[in-house]
């Protein structure tokens, strides 16, 4: 028979253990990291204590296209004011027109992706289609690689960017269709068009939280390809359209501009079945998070193809793309779909448009 002792040593030992397991399972902590009542950010770089933050012109965003969070976290335009002073008729290769992504190259330099449009869906105007490198030393622009008529085509919407080595990719989410760019001489040109590993299938709706987004037109909304990643050894690039999904091919043949179209179109192959999402990240070990839209979750796939959600919270309506960065997963919460251009001209955004992050270590690994 247990002495009283004994079962109340017993209680005590349950009592723990039910608070280790609740431990191990609450959710991760969102943090705010920025908040904005006029200006909608679906891209984030972080460089040490700098995060910059950016947003396309079309969803009615007010501030500057590019901007560096102030101490008293507000942006101030990045790198300077001429180069978020786009006006109509001004010099369209020399400012941003459309900012849709930034991205660091691990070599000192921002990287900013210029769609060239001011308006969603909108040809990419005269030399405004480019990529801007940005010195994060001097915080001046070094570099400006425009895509021509023959990368930027009509229709065309540069969406955003990989590096690996001396070459980069870019995703052409209007007019599907991957760009590779030389970085030693600036010439770009454009691989699997039109091929179907990079269209939108119109099976496939774009569901964020229990509603189908709708172009102007009132048709699904149709996202060519959008998200992409690297595998952790260069060797390989994902990608697919917003709503998947995602396919595989070999940086090698991207690389070679000798490769045939014949070729490099045999050389696809499906890689994952990938729900509609916001933006991916992969991080040192090789998992892939991702922002699911339908459920406003962040995922994690691991390398062997197990899919776990980390968290599921209203709050993250259409993150867009992720990154990682001091420990930390960085999400900004662009809500793209309740901006006014998906919804007859009245914005559906919710305020404060908001950047979180969580602490990865939350996470388990």
């Amino acid at each position: 028979m247990s002495t009283p002792s004994k079962l109340a040593a017993a209680a005590l030992s349950a009592v723990f253990a039910g608070a280790a397991a609740a431990a191990a399972t609450a959710a991760p902590v969102l943090k705010v990291e920025a908040s904005s009542d006029t200006m909608i950010w679906n891209a984030v770089a972080v460089d040490g204590k700098r995060v910059f933050v950016a947003g396309p012109r079309w969803t009615g965003s007010q501030g500057p296209a590019l901007g560096l969070i102030g101490k008293d976290g507000k942006p101030v335009p990045y790198p300077d004011a001429a180069w978020n002073g786009w006006k109509e008729g001004g010099d369209n290769g020399r400012a941003f027109v459309n900012v849709n992504a930034i991205h660091l190259d691990g070599r000192g330099s921002l990287w900013v992706i210029d769609t060239g449009s001011p308006q969603f869906g909108g040809d990419p105007l005269p030399g405004g289609a480019k990529a801007v490198q940005i010195d994060l030393k001097s915080n001046r622009v070094v570099r400006t690689i425009a895509f021509g008529p023959d990368v930027a085509l009509p229709g065309s919407y540069v969406d955003d960017i990989r590096f690996n080595g001396r070459h980069a990719y870019l995703t052409d989410a209007g007019k599907p269709g991957l760009i590779v760019v030389d970085l030693d001489t600036g010439k770009s040109r454009r691989v699997l068009d039109n091929h179907p590993s990079v269209v939108a299938p119109r099976t496939r709706p774009i569901d964020v939280a229990g509603t189908i987004v709708r172009g102007a037109d009132g048709e699904p909304l149709a996202v060519n390809v959008d998200p992409f990643e690297l595998s952790l050894d260069r060797k390989t690039l994902y990608y697919g359209p917003l709503t998947g999904p995602w396919s595989q091919v070999p940086t090698r043949l991207l690389d070679d501009p000798s490769t045939t179209a014949t070729t490099l179109a045999a050389a696809v192959r499906p890689w994952a079945d990938l729900p509609p999402i916001g933006g991916s990240v992969l991080d040192a070990r090789g998992n892939l998070f991702y922002t699911e839209l339908r459920t406003s979750s962040l995922v994690k796939r691991a390398p062997d193809g197990k899919v776990t959600t980390v968290l599921s919270d209203p709050r993250l309506h259409w993150v867009d793309a992720p990154t990682i960065a001091n420990g930390r997963i960085w999400l900004p919460v662009a809500q793209m779909d309740r901006v006014p251009v998906f919804n007859g001209g009245t914005s559906k955004v919710q305020q404060p448009v908001t950047l979180y992050s969580i602490d990865m270590k939350e996470i388990q690994q």
